[in-house]
């Protein structure tokens, strides 16, 4: 059963920020369904409490423990653990108590605009089309890019990969690097399984970085809130890129999106009212 405040966060995130119920599923890692009832419901769910006495009860201390410790553990994971500690109660009442307490231990974030400094930071992440694209011979292949943005000046590139793997995800970054024309002082990913799986940096990864004398930040995990300005780049992707267009291959594609790229980092962006391209002048 859905909290409360998930209910209220689902509903916020789609009716006031007019995100897709696909994007709210992937931010939340609620099931699809889950997202669709609570956008249609306008009556909060309400939870029924366990009846006392009941098998729960002497592990409800241990799962706040263990919350506290790791508010994103899994509730299957947590259920495996008590399991090996005696509980036998049974899966809906132990995941729907995890549910209703887990939002206690997460830690609250206060929004306000960050600062960065000129040559700090580059936010890095993979985004996928829609559609598998075409590669020759009448071939079709899933693809991915990588995208990066300059924190400061905001400036953006993106680079085609056809496969998740740290030497495509890795080439895809130097490639964006270079379209860029610098190096940050570090680059800032998520838990990519290529990257950083469990919020370690990958051999390949920290070699990569070491090659070009540039530092890493990896997020935490679920942090979605840390990627806002590169998520809403991808939205805009997704609206303005790719709509309308069609492409003969990968070279084609890649020509493309730079110079969509190109011409986006031209114009006066909404949120720091200057031009990307001629703040990164300055900034390099």
């Amino acid at each position: 059963m859905l909290g409360v405040q998930q209910w209220a966060e689902v509903r916020r995130l789609v009716l006031v920020e007019g995100r897709s119920q696909r994007e709210v599923t992937r931010l939340t890692g609620l099931a699809r369904d889950t997202v669709a009832r609570a956008v249609a419901s306008d009556m909060p769910p309400r939870y029924v409490r366990a009846p006392a006495g009941s098998k729960l009860d002497p592990f409800k201390e241990w799962i706040c423990a263990q919350l506290r410790e790791d508010p994103a553990i899994q509730a299957q994971r947590l259920r495996e653990m008590a399991a090996e500690l005696g509980y036998e109660g049974g899966k809906t009442i132990f995941d729907d108590y995890v549910r209703e307490v887990r939002p206690r231990f997460r830690v609250r974030r206060t929004f306000q605009r960050t600062i960065y400094r000129p040559g700090e930071l580059v936010q890095c992440d993979l985004w996928e089309p829609r559609e598998p694209l075409p590669v020759g011979y009448g071939q079709r292949r899933r693809g991915w890019v990588v995208t990066a943005e300059v924190c400061w000046s905001r400036v953006i590139a993106g680079a085609l990969i056809f496969s998740k793997e740290a030497p495509d995800i890795l080439r895809g970054v130097g490639r964006c690097l270079e379209r860029i024309g610098g190096l940050p002082e570090k680059v800032v990913w998520d838990r990519e399984s290529a990257i950083a799986a469990g919020g370690r940096p990958s051999d390949e990864f920290a070699a990569f970085c070491g090659q070009l004398g540039i530092g890493w930040i990896i997020l935490d995990r679920g942090d979605a809130q840390a990627k806002g300005a590169l998520d809403r780049s991808h939205r805009f992707m997704r609206s303005n890129f790719l709509p309308g267009r069609s492409f003969a291959n990968a070279t084609d594609f890649q020509l493309q999106l730079d110079g969509w790229c190109d011409r986006v980092n031209g114009r006066v962006h909404r949120t720091i009212r200057e031009v990307p391209a001629e703040r990164l002048v300055a900034e390099r």
